[in-house]
């Protein structure tokens, strides 16, 4: 599946859509700063994976600080059977830029 922009993204949730977001980043990035998605560090995923399985066939976003992270954890979904992954583009750096400044 194709990745998504922030601008994508933002666009989505401020319409109020009902997301699968997930964010990879460690515990003290998402404490500095985070647009609510449910929080799962990429070291933790393989262990986790369990309690994404429900959403196998649906669309899942996940973002990082940069999206180098997040497009790991899309590699690793998918390799897992996840269908529908979407890599967040320049992930919360893009964000801040574009929203926050």
């Amino acid at each position: 599946m194709a990745d998504i922009t922030t601008q994508e993204l933002k666009e989505r949730m401020d319409a109020g859509e009902k997301l699968n977001l997930f964010d990879v980043r460690e515990v003290h990035e998402y404490e500095v700063f985070n647009i609510g998605a449910t929080l799962i560090p990429l070291g933790e995923l393989p262990g986790r994976i369990s309690e994404l399985k429900h959403l196998e066939n649906e669309e899942v976003i996940i973002h990082c600080r940069s999206g180098a992270r997040s497009g790991q954890a899309k590699m690793f979904l998918e390799d897992a059977g996840f269908t529908n992954v979407r890599n967040v583009l320049g992930g919360m750096l893009d964000w801040q830029a574009r929203f926050e400044g």
